[in-house]
This record gives C-alpha cells, structure tokens and sequence, in this order.
C-alpha cells in the first residue's frame, strides 16, 4: 500500500511517498518533490496549480494523500495560499484525502520511529512522516 503525504508551506506543496510492505515503511523516490502555487491571486495560476496536481496523482496512480494540517487561528496559523492548495488537493476525483494534525503526526513518529530514508530531501521530512503516520494509524 502506498501513500502520499504533503506539508504545505506557504505557495508549496511539499511531497513524500510511502509504502507499507509487511510492516516495513520505505520512501517511493519520484521526479516530482514539490509543486508550487505562483500568485494564487490570479484565476489561471489557481486552474494551472490544479491541472498539475491532478497529472501528478495520475501519473503516479496515487489514492491516497495524507495532508499535514495546519492551525487555522493563532499564531501559527496557515496562510490562504495554503488552505487554496489543500482545497484543489481535497477536490480531486478518486483520491482518498486525510488531514492530519501534527500531534498524531508526532504520537504516530514516537509509536513507530519513522526511519528517514537518503533518498529524501530534508525539506520532505515532514511530508515523509506524514505518510507514514496515515499507514500506520489504518
């Protein structure tokens, strides 16, 4: 079973897959690590944001995407860019989305240990752990 899981940060959605093989987590290396929203404030940048992310999900035959919530009030709370990329994410036919908070992200890494494979970026990390946190919490 595979799955993708995103942080987004700021204009971007950052990109990790994992897999579960006989309870062995590993990392699925792809071309693509991250997809950015360039001025979401004009109509066609948000439609071409789209159209990407959805050839990306194609491309790469994933089902399910794991999103690394963020806070929507106080002081670390996510910007609107980033509520926009997780809502073309959520609206996406035939994939499976879950949010998750990063305290069962942390609860999950503490449970399990999440091994960070070389082939990730550390900028994936986060993307990576979450992941694994929606395999091993079904």
């Amino acid at each position: 079973m595979t799955i993708c899981g995103i942080e987004i940060k700021g204009s971007e959605a950052i990109i990790a897959v994992a897999s579960l093989d006989n309870q062995a987590l590993g990392h699925v290396a792809l071309a693509i690590k991250k997809i950015a929203l360039d001025d979401d404030d004009e109509a066609a940048n948000v439609k071409a944001f789209a159209a990407q992310v959805k050839a990306f999900v194609q491309d790469n035959a994933i089902e399910r995407i794991a999103i690394k919530k963020r806070s929507k009030k106080g002081e670390f709370a996510g910007g609107p860019t980033t509520f926009k990329i997780e809502g073309v994410f959520q609206l996406l036919d035939g994939v499976e989305v879950t949010l998750l908070s990063p305290q069962t992200i942390n609860a999950q890494n503490k449970k399990h240990t999440f091994d960070l494979p070389a082939t990730l970026n550390k900028y994936q990390h986060e993307a990576y752990k979450t992941a694994c946190s929606c395999l091993m919490k079904k």
